[in-house]
């Protein structure tokens, strides 16, 4: 018997969102921080062994030893308000286009503002993107 392929996509969760009325966004942005994943890496990223999930998306190896590049994306995103659910003073998902491609940020432990991307699929859209 064949492993079923697991999808996790919840499309309620990819919608940009007004950012909080209180929240000094610049201050947000400077605080985000790009720490990788193994999950989603072809290669050894940010001092993490690969160990990819059979329904993760893989990173170009060259975005995973860019941390800097990817960081600025981060914070460029942020501040340009591709941001979803907030959770105790950060976005839970951040988004960047790049090429056609749109990438995914996702926040580790709430409040920590600590994220690993990866890239969606083209079937997965998110509402709102600019």
């Amino acid at each position: 018997m064949r492993r079923p392929t697991f999808h996790r996509d919840n499309p309620k969760s990819r919608r940009v969102l007004p950012q909080p009325a209180d929240v000094d966004i610049e201050l947000v942005a400077a605080q985000c921080r790009y720490v990788g994943s193994p999950y989603h890496a072809a290669g050894p990223t940010a001092g993490h062994p690969v160990a990819t999930r059979p329904d993760a998306t893989t990173c170009p190896e060259e975005l995973t030893l860019d941390t800097d590049r990817v960081e600025a994306w981060l914070r460029a995103s942020v501040l340009a308000g591709n941001t979803g659910v907030w959770e105790r003073g950060f976005p839970r998902y951040v988004w960047h286009r790049e090429r056609g491609t749109v990438f995914e940020a996702r926040q580790g432990a709430p409040g920590s503002g600590e994220y690993h991307g990866y890239p969606l699929l083209p079937r997965q859209r998110v509402r709102g993107l600019q």
